[in-house]
């Protein structure tokens, strides 16, 4: 027998020292080839560390957010033969994943090619959790199942890593089994358990980021209702008439459309600030960040060249990108070089919020939810569709007056629809 010992790989772009974020192995566990042994966190990406043998685990070399440096030795692993002695500096780090920058939230599927690992099996609609356990699931499916008076814990998940899907809600509404019943006396139980997360790998990335988002950058907030009465209706003929053959379109190619038209008169806010050289780089190429929640955390999948792209065009890249940022397949490149932002909490989104930067962006542009509201046109009052804009900027470079003047271009924009494909 022999050890192959397995040094922290060099990643490149000049990085001297990584974060060591979650093991997925442990001493005495065999392994194989092109197997996950380890996720690390750089200061853009999490990357996974595949094995480049078979064999068995024989030590660890560090723990859970600990600062590793390049070439220190990350793990040993017993081999058959004579093993390789030699340290193995580069095991073909793979599935590199950007850390978010901006203040989006929301957040955490697992996603890990080659890892002899097992998936949870729906076998019904109800499954017992730990009273503390966060079961995985979506923003929207959470909403769904507190409207419904469930609680998730109690939900089995049929989808990824035992995610909870709307499916399931269905699923466990029709075996009776909603809190519409009866409380049991454990329902008002007092409770004094504590638990004690340690913040580390992606969450740690992001709480620095935040912070340093604020505490560089000069924020500032600026709200617009919007009638969007108007881009609605368009948007339901265009899927009406065009849906079948090119997708659906949400709202947000066109927000990145109107993002796309008002910037050809406020290029400053398509821009980045080095504050540590005192330059201010505006950006031909408008490259927006569309904040995603995943289940690991906030990321900022950026959709390049949106200038050049049709709404069905944006739309697909949208769906495309949210899809690999939430099933943890997004690209480096996939997750940087925005230019500015566009954050969303969708039917979540709530009347009023304050994003944060996304640091070196100098805008950022936050979508509230649409809601149906009386208003008075024309002297008569009608139900219209209005949405708020809460936007934030960058008060060293941008200054109140042009942030408001942005805004409302968006405003008209999206008021009258048509004039985003007036050239």
């Amino acid at each position: 027998m022999g050890t192959h010992v397995i040094k922290m790989p060099d990643i490149g772009e000049g990085i001297a020292e990584v974060e060591l974020s979650q093991w997925h192995v442990k001493v005495g566990d065999l392994v194989v080839e092109d197997q996950v042994l380890a996720d690390v966190m750089t200061d853009k990406a999490m990357v996974d560390i595949p094995s480049p043998v078979h064999g068995k685990v024989i030590a660890l070399g560090g723990q859970p957010g600990e600062v590793m440096a390049v070439g220190s030795v990350l793990i040993s692993i017993e081999v058959e033969g004579a093993g390789n002695l030699k340290e193995s500096d580069n095991p073909a780090p793979v599935a590199a994943k950007e850390t978010p920058v901006a203040p989006k939230v929301e957040a955490v599927v697992e996603s890990k090619p080659a890892a002899p690992r097992t998936t949870p099996v729906c076998q019904g609609p109800m499954v017992a959790r730990e009273a503390n356990e966060r079961p995985l699931a979506s923003p929207a499916v959470r909403k769904h199942a507190l409207d419904l008076g469930i609680q998730l814990r109690l939900v089995r998940g049929s989808g990824p890593a035992g995610r909870v899907l709307h499916e399931d809600l269905e699923a466990y509404l029709a075996q009776g089994q909603s809190n519409a019943s009866a409380p049991t006396a454990a329902a008002y139980a007092q409770r004094n358990d504590e638990e004690q997360i340690q913040v580390i790998g992606m969450r740690r990335k992001i709480a620095q980021r935040m912070q340093d988002a604020t505490q560089r950058a000069a924020h500032f907030s600026y709200v617009e209702e919007i009638d969007v009465t108007a881009i609605e209706e368009l948007r339901a003929h265009l899927n009406e008439k065009h849906g079948a053959s090119r997708g659906k379109l949400t709202l947000l190619p066109f927000l990145v459309r109107a993002l796309v038209v008002a910037l050809r008169d406020f290029p400053q806010m398509n821009a980045r600030y080095d504050d540590e050289a005192q330059v201010i780089t505006r950006l031909g190429a408008v490259h927006v960040g569309v904040a995603t929640q995943s289940d690991v955390g906030l990321m900022v999948p950026v959709v390049r060249h949106a200038e050049a792209r049709s709404l069905w065009d944006s739309a697909a890249e949208i769906a495309r990108l949210a899809t690999a940022a939430r099933n943890g397949k997004a690209s480096r490149d996939e997750l940087s070089g925005s230019t500015i932002t566009l954050t969303s909490l969708g039917a979540l989104g709530g009347i009023v919020s304050t994003p944060v930067l996304n640091l070196p962006e100098v805008a950022i542009v936050g979508v509230n939810k649409i809601v149906e509201r009386p208003m008075v046109v024309k002297g008569q009052v009608v139900i219209r569709k209005m949405m708020n804009l809460s936007s934030s900027f960058d008060h060293r470079v941008v200054d109140g007056m042009d942030a408001a003047l942005f805004i409302q271009a968006i405003r008209g924009l999206l008021e009258q629809p048509a004039t985003l494909f007036v050239e």
